[in-house]
């Protein structure tokens, strides 16, 4: 009989020894770990001016981000694929602007010259 109650002891130490690991160790990690507001205080008074200005455009990146993932997730195929093709769309929408830009640039160019009487000859 005094066999099982010492292993009842060990049995009822290990069980309170994990319940407070198990819990007392997430519990100092929440007690020990700084708040995002305690973290901004100790910030440099000039990078806590430089994370307000740009704390509206992180918000506007993840806001456009998400709502491409929800585009994503509405087609069938997986959501990297989708992501690849879509990139690759903006890619050639970027390309095709800057191509477009770049004609008007010359265009306008080409009606300077001729405005100001040189000739429009092609280089």
């Amino acid at each position: 009989m005094a066999a099982k109650s010492g292993r009842l002891g060990t049995w009822l130490k290990m069980l309170a020894a994990g319940a407070v690991v198990c819990v007392g160790g997430p519990a100092l990690v929440l007690y020990v770990q700084p708040t995002d507001e305690e973290l901004f205080k100790k910030y440099n008074p000039e990078l806590q001016k430089k994370s307000l200005e740009r704390r509206y455009e992180k918000q506007k990146d993840f806001d456009d981000f998400v709502t491409r993932l929800k585009e994503y997730s509405k087609s069938d195929k997986p959501i990297w694929v989708v992501q690849e093709e879509d990139a690759r769309k903006r890619r050639e929408e970027s390309l095709r602007q800057d191509f477009l830009s770049a004609e008007e640039a010359k265009a306008r160019r080409e009606a300077m010259r001729k405005e100001s009487g040189l000739s429009s000859s092609d280089s």
